[in-house]
């Protein structure tokens, strides 16, 4: 197995991991989290792409300039455009009060639908990487 292709498929088990994370957290009522892990799944997912590639250095966090960049490879995935830019907006927002207008908190903001819907788009995500990386 290539350098490359290890480090992907290390990337793609804490993907795993961090959509599971993502549920628990949806279970236990913590939807701001639920919503933040999602989006990391999706992200190492996707950076697990780029290192199957052969990319070494991956900088940045958005999910949509991810789906961009691995579109140009061909890869596919680049229907997920807007599960991406849904994801993408509770990077910041998801864990930080002064990312969200008003006086709420993150977790008094985020509610069981958002993390639903992020859960379910990082899980798209993830699993049509997966069929990518396991190909």
């Amino acid at each position: 197995m290539s350098g490359n292709m290890a480090e992907a498929l290390r990337w793609l088990k804490q993907a795993e991991k961090d959509l599971a994370s993502a549920q628990n957290s949806l279970e236990s009522g913590d939807y701001e989290w639920a919503c933040f892990q999602a989006q990391q799944s999706a992200e190492k997912a996707l950076k697990s792409v780029l290192y199957s590639k052969g990319f070494r250095k991956i900088i940045t966090h958005s999910i949509y300039e991810l789906v961009k960049k691995i579109g140009s490879l061909e890869v596919g995935l680049m229907r997920f455009r807007k599960e991406a830019k849904v994801l993408d907006s509770v990077y910041i927002p998801s864990r930080y009060p002064n990312g969200i207008a008003g006086d709420l908190a993150p977790f008094e903001y985020y509610e069981k639908e958002d993390a639903e819907e992020c859960i379910n788009y990082a899980g798209l995500i993830l699993d049509a990487v997966m069929k990518y990386i396991k190909k």
